[in-house]
């Protein structure tokens, strides 16, 4: 008997940006992540400003033992379609809803109603399609994304290296830390870990001493975790070991003594919602915030991904993990040419602390001023949402219009130092850059609340409604723009889409979230 096909909600998706090579190889052996819908309720985004944001919060083990149970039929019916289409299962995780299948090309389109080609993208071989997905009705509401059949790029790392670093202020990250009243000492991130989410480049045990001996600090643990064929790669052609470096530097840097473990995975929506997923669900590592310096405007992204990224972001805030994550280094439009507004994901998921960038003045250790980063063509990212709604714990601040009738969740929601001018001293490939970014900002605010976790029974996690309910924990950025030709954003009073609440008073906030 013949099943009825039908669409794939959210699978939607169109060819790369560039010429169509040919066909794939149906030999061409291919993994898919399979991702399974999530039915749980959402009763983190209804809490008000200043509600607790309390939850049972389940260990990692109880919730894949929880999850085990209640998809249990979902992971068969998975299996038994791929198996009937001639694919291979590689791996079934109930708590990450995941099931990892493999095949060759060939089977793979067969199986999901597609065809696949290779795409030249700036010199790079890969593969793409145009269209949804089609799979058996019975298999349309156990199925949110099927991720691997697209292999290009989803995101760029939001850094950047000053060009001209003498003529500009720098800090190392610990000094910037001391200005923003962060807890001092050598240990005061014991026993946490801190998850970093990388997308290329990689990391030299002999720069990360380096960088920790110029701040008189211990060398903290770096663990390095490969997620879907991704490695610790440094020197090559992705350009992206300053990323790695500013990364593990900063976060390092603000919560000496803490953990630090580098998630690599392919620049792929697939190897993006894999790495966060597995940090998130990772049982031995165990990172109690995770922090990620990568994204791209919310346009690019097939809903499928932007779902499952979504619900990886969700069990984070349930499992008690702070995620933090770049608002962008685009100005308002996120570099895109169209003359609009954007916001950059995962920093506009409202699971997400985003965070968006000044520009820093300090003397004697103290603040003496801060504006809004935007300067040579560069700049904090920040706006409105187009995919989700504003949530309930944004409802006491003046969000813009959304562009989009989904919309209307404002972003960022915090912010810190990142332009270049006053940026980070950062030892990368056994050289000195002065680095910035809001890449800068998300390590910083992650290091923060990993030293406010070692000082709790238990983690902070989903901060967001004790943030809003206290703007006193902030200081207030008042001054600039990230507009861009006229289109954007102006800084004011309270929440802004330029720097939201503002930057950390970290004293304030060590007392604001104390438990």
């Amino acid at each position: 008997m013949t099943k009825t096909m039908v669409e794939l909600s959210g699978s939607q998706h169109r060819s790369p940006d560039g010429k169509r090579v040919g066909a794939v190889p149906s030999d061409q052996t291919i993994e898919l992540s399979i991702y399974l819908k999530d039915r749980d309720a959402d009763p983190l985004l209804t809490l008000s400003p200043s509600a607790s944001a309390t939850l049972p919060q389940g260990s990692r083990a109880a919730i894949a033992l929880k999850r085990e149970v209640e998809h249990r039929d979902d992971f068969k019916a998975v299996a038994d379609f791929a198996r009937a289409h001639g694919l291979s299962i590689v791996e079934e995780n109930a708590a990450r809803r995941l099931v990892r299948v493999t095949g060759p090309a060939a089977k793979v389109e067969a199986a999901f109603g597609t065809v696949l080609s290779e795409y030249d993208v700036g010199g790079r071989r890969v593969r793409g399609r145009d269209g949804s997905l089609t799979v058996p009705a019975d298999m349309a509401n156990r199925i949110a994304a099927v991720l691997g059949l697209d292999t290009s790029p989803i995101a760029t790392p939001k850094f950047k290296i000053n060009a001209k670093p003498k003529s500009t202020s720098a800090f190392f990250p610990n000094a910037v830390g001391q200005v923003y009243g962060f807890p001092a000492g050598r240990t005061v991130g014991k026993g946490q870990c801190i998850g970093i989410i990388e997308l290329g480049g990689g990391y030299l045990d002999a720069d990360t001493a380096a960088a920790f001996s110029a701040m008189k600090l211990p060398v903290p643990k770096v663990t390095s975790v490969d997620v879907s064929g991704g490695a610790n790669s440094p020197g090559n052609p992705s350009g992206a070991d300053g990323e790695v470096a500013l990364d593990i530097q900063v976060a390092g840097g603000v919560a000496p003594g803490a953990a630090i473990a580098v998630y690599f995975a392919p620049n792929t929506s697939q190897g993006f919602v894999d790495a966060i997923s597995q940090a998130v669900h990772d049982q031995i590592n165990k990172p109690s915030v995770i922090s990620i310096s990568w994204g791209s405007a919310e346009a690019n992204w097939s809903q499928q991904a932007l779902s499952a990224m979504n619900t990886a972001l969700k069990d984070a805030a349930i499992l008690g993990i702070t995620v933090c994550a770049a608002s962008g280094d685009g100005l308002a439009t996120d570099g895109q040419s169209d003359g609009k507004v954007h916001v950059d994901f995962p920093a506009s998921d409202p699971y997400v602390l985003a965070c968006g960038g000044t520009l820093l003045h300090a003397s004697g250790g103290k603040r003496t001023s801060e504006t809004v980063w935007n300067s040579n063509g560069s700049g904090t990212g920040g706006g409105v949402s187009v995919n989700f709604a504003k949530p309930g714990y944004q409802a006491n601040v003046m969000v813009p219009a959304a562009g989009g009738p989904r919309g209307g969740r404002g972003v960022p929601d915090v912010a810190g130092n990142a332009d270049p001018n006053s940026g980070y001293i950062i030892v990368v490939g056994g050289k000195t850059e002065q680095i910035g970014g809001t890449s800068a900002v998300a390590p910083l605010w992650a290091g923060l609340f990993a030293s406010i976790n070692a000082t709790r029974p238990t983690p902070v996690g989903f901060a967001h409604p004790q943030l809003y309910g206290d703007g006193a924990a902030f200081h207030d950025i008042v001054s600039g723009t990230n507009k861009v030709s006229g289109v954007g954003y102006s800084a004011a009073k309270g929440w802004d889409a330029c720097t939201g609440l503002g930057s950390p008073d970290a004293q304030r906030l060590q007392t604001l979230l104390k438990g």
